[in-house]
């Protein structure tokens, strides 16, 4: 692996140790028993009692990691490099290999948009639903709502069911929701896809470093390398599983558009 973890965006390494660190992982692998060629519920039981037929696939191999608190964390990698499935690791849904360990300090929230959102519900009634599911009280929902409707530009559609929204309308509800959860930590999976028009994506810009990244630590796996590049402290490169590179994004990503020319 690349040996670029102790730079950080103009911090000294001294500086840097002495940060708070907010997730560790030691020793992370993950590996996956996939049964072949079982389509049928008898295919599937005899695959169960012949552990021989099963395949071995692991996912991610020996990670160990530190994350300090406050920092803007990326995930690059190819489909399939195990990206996913460390954030799933990182937040507790998944498990990892026996003899992995990971040490979280602080509230966290796995933070996507639209969790539990429903069509035939209408903006009004999505953004109590939504909103609860992100940890917000009644109270605060209450205390919020204008503002949410305000800032998706959707005041006049209060009681419209959201089923007849475009799908930049819905985008823009859906992130004005999101901005108002609350967390130390925020595991995000491809946060920035399709957040309506030029002009609000310029205002979510702002509202998502105010309301989300202020004072937080923030780990972000996307494909979005210009995403990656403009919040990001530092980046950890997964290749087949295994990490291939850590460090700021300027010398992270030419090691990813290198492996992506030999792996195309």
């Amino acid at each position: 692996m690349n040996d670029l973890n102790n730079k950080d965006a103009g911090r000294t390494s001294s500086d840097w140790d002495k940060r708070e660190t907010v997730i560790r992982l030691e020793h992370i692998s993950k590996t996956y028993s996939i049964i072949d060629g079982a389509p049928t519920m008898a295919g599937q039981l005899s695959a169960f009692f012949s552990p021989q037929s099963r395949r071995k696939i692991q996912a991610l191999k020996d990670i160990n990691l530190e994350i300090k608190k406050g920092e803007f964390f990326g995930i690059i990698g190819h489909n399939g490099s195990g990206k996913s499935t460390l954030l799933r690791i990182m937040a507790g849904t998944y498990i990892p290999d026996k003899g992995g360990k990971v040490f979280r300090k602080g509230s966290f929230m796995r933070l996507a948009l639209g969790i539990g959102f429903d069509p035939e519900l209408t903006a009004h009634e999505n953004i109590f639903l939504n909103a609860s599911i992100i940890g917000l009280s009644m109270k605060k929902i209450r205390e919020r709502h204008d503002d949410i409707l305000k800032m998706a530009g959707l005041e006049a559609y209060l009681h419209t069911k959201v089923k007849f929204f475009s799908t930049g309308m819905v985008s823009r509800l859906k992130f004005a929701i999101a901005v108002n959860a609350e967390a130390d930590i925020f595991f995000m999976d491809e946060f920035f896809g399709g957040v309506g028009d030029l002009q609000f994506k310029a205002l979510s810009a702002e509202v998502f470093k105010e309301s989300i990244v202020k004072g937080r630590t923030i780990i972000h796996v996307s494909h979005s390398l210009p995403t990656i590049k403009e919040h990001c402290q530092r980046v950890l490169l997964l290749h087949h599983g295994e990490m291939k590179a850590l460090g700021p994004p300027e010398e992270v990503l030419p090691v990813y558009h290198q492996l992506m020319k030999q792996n195309p």
